[in-house]
């Protein structure tokens, strides 16, 4: 693949620096498009095609030292600019990105494996609401201070900047997560040092360019790519940095935590779910079926907050299970360019194994595998232009002990278990049986008992008859091994913020 066909032409890298066709895409410090000092490279490989698709900088520590140095530089000037001022530069982005709105959907179905019209209608559209959404939030914040009257004085609640905020972000819904952190941190004044993840740098990169392409003032925003252990970990570490957000693997969320504890940064993280959709006999079963595979497939499975256990009672289990099947194998899996495609690849050879190796345990667990588990038709044969990347027919499996390891931990694919239960404390007794709490859904026509379920799962969020349905001003996160804090609307301007109650006592 050729630069240009990758980019439209105005990439500051688009000299190759090895002589290649591959596109080399650049960190982004104080206002500059660069290699790693070190100049060494990332392969980034497209997860439909298996085909190297472009290059980023393997960043180290020099890298994050000038990007930190650079937010640290422009610290002051930013956070003494007003807060309308601050929500206008919001909006500027947001107008600049929806002009690259089929850009970034492109970018996106190519580098994480996706269908096209996922990435449009899920990571292109909540890009661009993200910034718009927090550049009003800010404002009704400002507008409405926080101000407590006592008897002979006033209290003032002011919010700081927290200073420089590293913000790192995953690979299965890059420019959402990226930009849901990114604009709440500038919103509040403070300036940001993103570490996107090395698998899907597109997106990140265009954002740069966008960012750039606005005028944003220099050393505001700056991206470092690179892996973990080269990049991320001196970033979180990085004595300069004042706060993390990091969203995640719980594996990798402990290592964050850990590195940021001896310094006392802010920090908040999202992390892994195994979440369950409970199916009660009263559910409306039209708009369950869709719901739950929904909740089980999105994105290949690969997100955080998917309905992996699908818990049914047991009245409805049998009629229940033949029709999810035959849902499921109804859905087109194929090219993530066409449009009728439903779900795509997986994110990397190394992902594909590790969601295979689940399905070869299940087998070992005593499951059965009612469909799926398999390369698909379209990747099977060797001449097929699919057939070197990351496919897996999407799996369901029953017959497995709700403690088994396919029941509790998170696969993150496409792949969901089946449980049958007789009453709602079972339902409730195998839903928390775990050790994530990030998310869940019940569906049932009996709202009383849709909301008392609800209640009683360990858990951060729970849709009733529905997943998924977000309004941004609600609090997300998780409970146990999901996470710490919470993030979303003025949960994410109060944790890129510092509160200082000003007292004056009257005459």
């Amino acid at each position: 693949m050729s630069e240009r066909s990758l980019y439209p032409g105005d990439h500051p890298l688009s000299d190759d620096p090895d002589g290649s066709e591959v596109s080399h895409l650049a960190n982004h410090i104080g206002g500059v498009f660069r290699p790693a000092d070190c100049g060494h490279w990332i392969d980034d490989f497209s997860p439909a095609t298996g085909q190297l698709i472009a290059r980023i900088p393997c960043s180290d520590d020099d890298d994050v030292d000038a990007a930190v140095s650079a937010a640290s530089a422009a610290g002051h000037e930013w956070a003494t600019t007003s807060v309308e001022q601050r929500a206008d530069w919001l909006e500027r982005i947001a107008d600049a990105l929806e002009t690259r709105f089929d850009e970034i959907a492109a970018l996106e179905s190519l580098d994480t494996g996706k269908p096209v019209s996922l990435a449009r209608a899920i990571d292109a559209t909540r890009s661009v609401t993200n910034f718009r959404f927090f550049a009003d939030l800010v404002r009704q914040r400002a507008a409405e201070p926080e101000r407590y009257e006592m008897a002979d004085a006033s209290n003032l609640v002011i919010d700081k900047p927290v200073g420089v905020c590293a913000l790192v972000t995953p690979w299965n819904l890059p420019l959402y997560l990226l930009s849901w952190k990114v604009a709440p941190a500038l919103a509040m004044g403070n300036t940001v040092v993103c570490k996107p993840s090395e698998l899907t740098p597109l997106t990140a990169d265009l954002l740069a360019r966008t960012i750039h392409s606005v005028g944003l003032p220099v050393g505001v925003f700056n991206l470092v790519h690179g892996n973990g252990q080269h990049a991320g970990a001196p970033l979180v570490e990085h004595p300069g940095v004042s706060a993390v957000s990091f969203t995640g693997g719980t594996v990798t969320g402990a290592v964050v935590a850990a590195a940021a504890a001896p310094s006392f940064k802010k920090i908040s993280l999202e992390l892994g779910g195994k979440n369950s959709s409970i199916v009660f006999a009263d559910c409306d079963l039209e708009a369950t079926i869709p719901g739950v595979v929904r909740a089980g497939f999105m994105n290949q499975g690969q997100v955080c907050l998917s309905g992996s256990r699908i818990l049914v009672e047991e009245s409805l289990y049998e009629e229940f299970r033949d029709r999810l099947v035959a849902a499921v194998e109804a859905m087109v899996i194929g090219d993530p360019t066409d449009e009728s495609t439903e779900l795509g690849a997986l994110i990397s050879a190394a992902h594909l194994a590790k969601v295979s190796g689940y399905i070869d345990l299940a087998r070992q667990e005593g499951g059965t595998i009612l469909t799926g588990g398999e390369v698909p038709a379209h990747a099977a044969t060797a001449d097929s232009a699919f057939a070197a990347g990351y496919w897996l027919r999407p799996a369901v499996i029953e017959g497995l002990s709700t403690d088994s390891r396919c029941s509790t931990e998170e696969i993150f694919g496409p792949v969901v278990t089946l449980h049958p239960f007789a009453s709602e404390e079972e339902a409730v007794t195998i839903a928390n049986n775990t050790e994530h709490g990030l998310a869940g859904s019940v569906w049932t026509s009996d709202l009383e008992r849709g909301a008392r379920v609800a209640a009683a799962l360990e858990t951060g969020m729970v849709w009733v008859n529905c997943w998924l349905h977000r309004d941004l001003r609600v609090p997300f996160g998780g409970v146990k091994s999901s996470g710490v804090g919470r993030e979303g609307g003025m949960r994410s301007l109060a944790f890129f913020s510092e509160p200082l109650n000003l007292c004056i006592k009257h005459d």
